[in-house]
């Protein structure tokens, strides 16, 4: 059974009331549920946190995992921290966002964390999630 972790940074508890015209109304339990109902068989670690540590703890638990889905939030603008804790996991990572960074505020469009990751999925909603983790297992379905 291969186990992917999908991990979610600061603020995203939030999801559902906060800008909802933004982030949409799922919250992070819609979906975690979307994804266990599309991946069955898959070990999911999903997982949140508001603790720039911790979540450095959990990439590094996702070491020999088969591999990593991250939504670093805030994070992702600023984080080096986070940065070198996904370049020192070798397993395949794709960083998730809702919304598309790239047509907000210029200072979304900067992510530290990108050159640490094998693929970025931006503006596809909670389908992007669904496209990161067929991307970490090699599937095209």
């Amino acid at each position: 059974m291969s186990r992917v972790f999908v991990l979610n940074g600061v603020n995203l508890g939030t999801l559902g009331t906060r800008r909802p015209e933004v982030y949409g109304t799922l919250t992070l339990h819609d979906i975690e549920k979307l994804l266990r109902d599309e991946f069955p068989d898959l070990d999911l670690e999903f997982r949140q946190t508001d603790f720039e540590g911790e979540m450095v703890g959990f990439v590094r638990e996702a070491a020999g995992s088969d591999g990593l889905v991250i939504n670093p939030g805030a994070w992702t603008h600023y984080s080096y921290a986070l940065h070198d804790a996904l370049e020192a996991v070798d397993v395949p990572k794709v960083e998730v966002h809702l919304s598309n960074v790239h047509a907000r505020e210029e200072w979304r469009r900067v992510s530290v964390v990108s050159p640490a990751v094998d693929a970025v999925v931006a503006g596809m909603g909670a389908q992007g999630y669904l496209a990161a983790v067929r991307y970490v297992l090699g599937s095209d379905a």
